[in-house]
Parts: structure tokens; C-alpha cells; sequence
């Protein structure tokens, strides 16, 4: 057949509508592409999931955006632009604080700290919950005894505590903080994702990939992970809220980094500083509200996530 030949054939298999049908991986492409625009037409259904994103958007560019509008120079001691403990006024709309600097530029660099803390102390505890939780409910026996048993020590103990010990103990640093909170926040995603482990592995389809030879790894991987996903996304934005206000804590009773700037630090300092006893309201309020703000943002998100993943839980936000 000639190259003109083969053109026409080509043109008429168009023209007849005989259009090759897509590939696997562009049709689990064109799958995942319909289930974003469906998981975020029912996200927008939720008012108030739709406020906390906007909030967490504003914070995120805040965030990003500091180095450009507020400078790194900003924690600077040594080059403070005013005098200790000024109150707001045009030139500081948030104040100073006890050295001098510009409360309103530690504000929003303090911002990339707690946030950054926040995302990764979450993930990392969802990581290892989730992992326990998998392999906990997949295997059973005695294995699954001996995690839930050591799960359930975890559960009991008071998480901050266990957090304050861990910094005590280790260097002053924020990967001892996100350690430290990652490592005592876990037991309840492991818990949830071992009981959704025991549901999803408890359907036919399971047994039918055993009887077809899947090992260990294909079956937690393809089957079961797939299917708890939506699980761990919604638990990872509750625990960031958790995850943030722990390392405000931490921040808070000195167990933080000095050499760096977060919302938790600013409120160590402004105790310090007996802003408390003399009324200096400006040093504590200010980030005082933006931890209860993010807090109350990712809660706001992942009480909306939850909703969508899981419509038979009935909540609306």
C-alpha cells in the first residue's frame, strides 16, 4: 500500500469514527482527572471547607512570599528598626517587641516555620500510623498483637508529655520537634487505618487476587492501600492542626529552636518579657490568633475532606 494509499484509509477511519481506542495508562489518567473534578465539585458543596482552604491559601502565599516582603533580616536583634515594646501605631501596625523588631514582619516570617513544622510532623506521624495500621491488619496473628498492644501504650500516655520528653532529650532543633511530634501523634491513625485495613481485606476480591498468587506486598499495596488513601488524607489534614499547635507548645516552653522565628517562639518571648504583667497586648495576640486561625482552617478542611471521602459519616460544613 502506498503512503497516499495508506492517508486515505487513515481519513476514512476518522471519518467513519474507527478512532484507535486510548492506552491503559491514558485511561487511568482520564480516571484520576474525573475523580479530582469530582471530589472538588463536592468539596465546594461545603461552605466552610471552602473558607478554611481559602485561609490556608492566604497563609501558604504569606508564607512563601516573606522572604520577598518582609526580608530575612527581619530577626535581626542588631538592626532593629524601633525601640522595645512600642505599641501599634502607622509605622508598626503590630507593634515591637522586647528588642525592637517589627512585630508584624516576625509574624508572617514565623509563619514558614510553624507551617513547615506542622506539614511535616503530620506526615510523618500519618506515615508511621499508617504503616502499623496496614501491616497490623493484614497479617494479624501475633504481630498485629504486639503493634495494637504497643499502639494502645502509646494511646494512653499523654502525647505532650511524651513530645517534652523527646525535646528535652534530644538537641534543640525543628527535626527534633517534627520527631518529636511525629512520633507521639500516630496511635489513632494507626487504629483507624487498621480497622478500615480488616474491612477492605475481609471482601471477596482479596481472596481472589490470594488465589491468583498475589503476595503480601501486591495485595497491601494495590488492594489495600488504594483503598484507605482516602482515610489517610482526611486524617492528615486534622492532624496538621494538632501538629501546629504542638510545636507552638513546644515553642512555648522553650523547648523549640532559639535560632529561629515561629508563633510558639513569639509567645515564649513575649512571656519572658512579663508581656503578660504589663499589659503589652500587642506581643501576645498577634500570633495567638494566627495559630488559632490555621487550626481552625485545617479543621475546617479536613472535617470537608472527611465528608466527601466518606458521604455515610453525614457531615456538612
Amino acid at each position: 500500500m502506498t503512503s497516499a494509499e495508506t492517508a486515505e484509509a487513515a481519513e476514512a477511519a476518522e471519518s467513519a469514527g474507527t478512532v484507535a481506542a486510548p492506552g491503559p495508562r491514558a485511561l487511568a489518567w482520564q480516571r484520576r482527572r474525573a475523580s479530582a473534578a469530582r471530589f472538588w465539585r463536592e468539596y465546594r458543596r461545603h461552605r466552610a471547607g471552602v473558607v478554611g482552604l481559602a485561609a490556608l491559601m492566604l497563609f501558604a502565599l504569606v508564607a512563601l512570599t516573606a522572604p520577598l516582603t518582609v526580608g530575612s533580616d527581619v530577626a535581626s536583634v542588631t538592626d532593629a528598626p524601633g525601640q522595645p515594646l512600642q505599641s501599634p501605631s502607622g509605622h508598626f501596625p503590630l507593634g515591637t517587641d522586647q528588642f525592637g523588631r517589627n512585630l508584624l514582619g516576625l509574624v508572617v516570617w514565623g509563619s514558614r516555620v510553624s507551617l513547615l513544622v506542622g506539614l511535616l510532623a503530620a506526615v510523618l506521624s500519618v506515615a508511621i500510623g499508617a504503616v502499623i495500621g496496614i501491616t497490623a491488619g493484614h497479617f494479624r496473628g501475633w504481630y498485629a498483637t504486639v503493634l495494637m498492644r504497643v499502639t494502645d501504650w502509646f494511646l494512653v500516655m499523654p502525647t505532650l508529655v511524651l513530645a517534652i520528653a523527646l525535646a528535652t532529650v534530644l538537641s534543640r532543633s525543628l527535626g527534633t520537634v517534627v520527631l518529636a511530634i511525629g512520633v507521639t501523634t500516630w496511635p489513632t491513625t494507626a487504629r483507624l487505618v487498621r480497622a478500615q485495613t480488616l474491612a477492605v481485606e475481609s471482601r471477596p476480591y482479596i481472596e481472589r487476587a490470594r488465589a491468583l498468587g498475589g503476595g503480601h506486598w501486591h495485595i497491601m499495596s494495590r488492594h489495600v492501600l488504594p483503598n484507605v488513601m482516602p482515610l489517610i488524607l482526611a486524617q492528615t489534614t486534622l492532624i496538621i492542626s494538632s501538629a501546629i499547635l504542638a510545636e507552638a507548645t513546644l515553642a512555648f516552653l522553650g523547648l523549640g529552636d532559639p535560632t529561629v522565628v515561629s508563633w510558639g517562639g513569639l509567645l515564649q518571648d513575649a512571656r519572658e518579657a512579663g508581656a503578660v504583667s504589663s499589659g503589652d497586648w500587642w506581643y501576645l495576640v498577634p500570633p495567638g490568633i494566627a495559630i488559632a486561625v490555621v487550626a481552625l482552617a485545617f479543621t475546617l478542611c479536613g472535617r470537608a475532606v472527611e465528608s466527601v471521602l466518606n458521604p455515610r459519616l453525614g457531615v456538612s460544613c
